[in-house]
C-alpha cells in the first residue's frame, strides 16, 4: 500500500462512526440508486433522436439545439441548487428534482412536435443540475462508514452506469415492445417510484445557513484542488460529449443496420468502460489516476479521428473504449480530491461547481463541433476537435509534472516568501515560501 493509500485509509477510518445508524446501508443504496436512474432518464431518448428527426421533420441544427438547452438549464440549476441543499437540507431540493424528472420523461412520452422535445430536455435539466451536487454529498454523508473514497466511487459508477444504461434500455424497448416513443418513457416513471421513496426517507440534514443566492466560489484552500480536477473533468466530459454524440450515428453507418440496439450498445460501451476503469482504480493514489487516464484519453481521440477516416467500426468501438476508460479515471481522481477537500458546510456546493466544470466540457464542445462541421465537414471538424483535445490532455499532464518539481524544489529549502504562479485550467494560483 502506498503512502497516499495509506493515508487516505486513516482519513477514512478516522471519519468513520463506530457503528453506524440503523437502516444507513439501505439510505446509501437508495441515494445510489437514485443518482443512477435519474440519470437513466436523460438518456433514454439517446436512440430515439434520429427517429424523432424524421417524425417532426427537424434538422441536425435543432438537434444540436435540444442537446444545448438541456445544458443550458442545468448549470443555472446546479449554481443555485447545490448551495440551496447544504443550507435547507438534501430531501428538500431532491423531492421536488424528482418531480421535474418525471415531467421531463412523461414530455418525452406525450411528444407531438420537436416543441415537446425541448420543453423535455429543459425540465430534464433542471432535475440532474438540482439533483446531482446534492446526491453526490449525501451518499459522502451516508456512506455507513465514513469512507469518503468509496462515496465516490460509487457516485462516479452509478454517474457512468445511467449514462450507459439510458440508451442500451431506451434502444430495447424501442426496437421489440409496441409504442417505440412511449414505452421507454413509461419504463422509466415506474423506476422513478423506487427513487422518489427512497429519498423520501432520507434524514433530514440540519439547517445550516441561511440560504440566499450568490456566485459560485471556492473555499479558501481549495484552489488549486479545483483547478487540477475542474480541468480534467472539463477535458473528459469534452470526450463523453463528443463520443455520445457521433457514437449511436457512426455505429449504424459503419455497421449499414437499421436496428437501435446497435446503436445504443456503442453508445453504452463508453460511459461502462467508464464504470469498468473507476472499478479497477478504486483506492490507487489519485496521482497515478491522473497519470493513466489522461493517455488513455488521448489515445481514444486519436484512434476516433482516424476511424471515421478509415471508416473501420472495430477501431471506433475500441477507440470508444480507450476514451471511456480515460475518462472514468480522470473523473474519478477529481471527484476524491474534491470530496476529500471540501469542507461539511459547503459539500454540496462545492461538488455543483465541479460538475459546472464538467457539464459545460460536455455542452460546450459538441456544439462547437456541430457549427465547425457545417463549414468543413464533419469528419474534418472530429479531427481538428480530437488533435485539439489530445494536444489539452498532453499539456495538462505537462502541467502537473511542472508543478510537482516545483513545489519539490520549494519544500527542499523554507523561509523567504516568493511567488509561484502556477496557470492550471485557467486559474492563477499564488503563494509558496522558501528561503534561499
Amino acid at each position: 500500500m502506498t503512502v497516499e493509500q495509506s493515508t487516505a485509509a486513516a482519513s477514512d477510518r478516522a471519519a468513520a462512526p463506530q457503528d453506524s445508524p440503523p437502516g444507513s446501508t439501505a439510505r446509501f443504496r437508495g441515494t445510489a440508486y437514485t443518482l443512477l436512474i435519474l440519470l437513466t432518464g436523460t438518456n433514454v431518448a439517446t436512440p430515439l433522436y434520429h427517429g424523432y428527426a424524421h417524425r417532426f421533420g427537424f434538422s441536425p441544427l435543432v438537434m444540436t439545439l435540444v442537446f444545448a438547452v438541456y445544458m443550458g438549464v442545468l448549470i443555472p440549476a446546479l449554481l443555485i441548487a447545490g448551495p440551496a441543499s447544504d443550507a435547507l437540507g438534501r430531501r428538500r431540493i431532491l423531492l421536488p428534482a424528482l418531480v421535474l424528472a418525471a415531467l421531463g420523461t412523461l414530455g418525452f412520452a406525450l411528444a407531438t412536435d420537436v416543441a415537446w422535445l425541448f420543453a423535455a430536455r429543459i425540465l430534464q435539466g433542471l432535475a440532474v443540475g438540482a439533483a446531482s451536487g446534492a446526491l453526490t454529498a449525501a451518499l459522502t454523508e451516508l456512506e455507513p462508514h465514513g469512507s469518503r473514497r468509496r462515496a465516490a466511487l460509487v457516485s462516479a459508477v452509478a454517474s457512468a452506469g445511467g449514462m450507459g444504461l439510458g440508451p442500451v434500455l431506451g434502444a430495447v424497448l424501442a426496437q421489440y415492445l409496441p409504442a417505440p416513443y412511449v414505452t421507454p418513457f413509461m419504463v422509466e416513471l415506474a423506476l422513478l417510484v423506487p427513487a422518489v421513496v427512497a429519498v423520501a426517507a432520507l434524514p433530514e440534514t440540519a439547517v445550516v445557513s441561511r440560504w440566499r443566492p450568490r456566485r459560485p466560489s471556492i473555499p479558501a484552500g481549495m484552489g488549486a484542488v479545483f483547478a487540477a480536477a475542474g480541468t480534467g473533468a472539463f477535458l473528459g466530459f469534452a470526450v463523453v460529449g463528443v463520443f455520445l454524440t457521433l457514437i449511436p450515428t457512426y455505429a449504424a453507418t459503419l455497421s449499414g443496420s437499421t436496428n437501435l440496439v446497435i446503436g445504443g450498445a456503442a453508445a453504452a460501451l463508453l460511459p461502462t468502460a467508464w464504470a469498468a476503469a473507476q472499478l479497477v482504480g478504486y483506492g490507487k493514489p489519485e496521482r497515478a489516476l491522473d497519470f493513466t487516464g489522461f493517455p488513455l484519453l488521448a489515445v481514444g481521440l486519436v484512434l476516433l479521428a482516424v476511424a471515421g477516416a478509415v471508416s473501420s467500426l472495430p477501431l471506433l468501438l475500441f477507440a470508444t473504449v480507450l476514451a471511456g476508460a480515460g475518462h472514468g479515471l480522470v473523473f474519478l481522481s477529481g471527484l476524491t480530491a474534491i470530496n476529500a477537500a471540501a469542507p461539511a458546510d459547503r459539500h454540496a456546493d462545492v461538488l455543483s461547481t465541479y460538475f459546472v466544470m464538467a457539464y459545460c466540457g460536455s455542452g460546450g464542445p459538441v456544439i462547437g463541433v456541430g457549427l465547425l462541421a457545417g463549414a468543413t465537414g464533419l469528419l474534418a471538424a472530429v479531427q481538428i476537435f480530437a488533435a485539439v483535445v489530445a494536444v489539452l490532455c498532453v499539456v495538462r499532464l505537462v502541467a502537473r509534472v511542472a508543478v510537482e518539481a516545483r513545489r519539490q524544489r520549494l519544500h527542499e529549502c523554507d523561509g523567504a516568501h516568493v511567488g509561484l504562479p502556477i496557470v492550471a485550467g485557467g486559474c492563477l494560483l499564488l503563494g509558496a515560501r522558501c528561503r534561499r
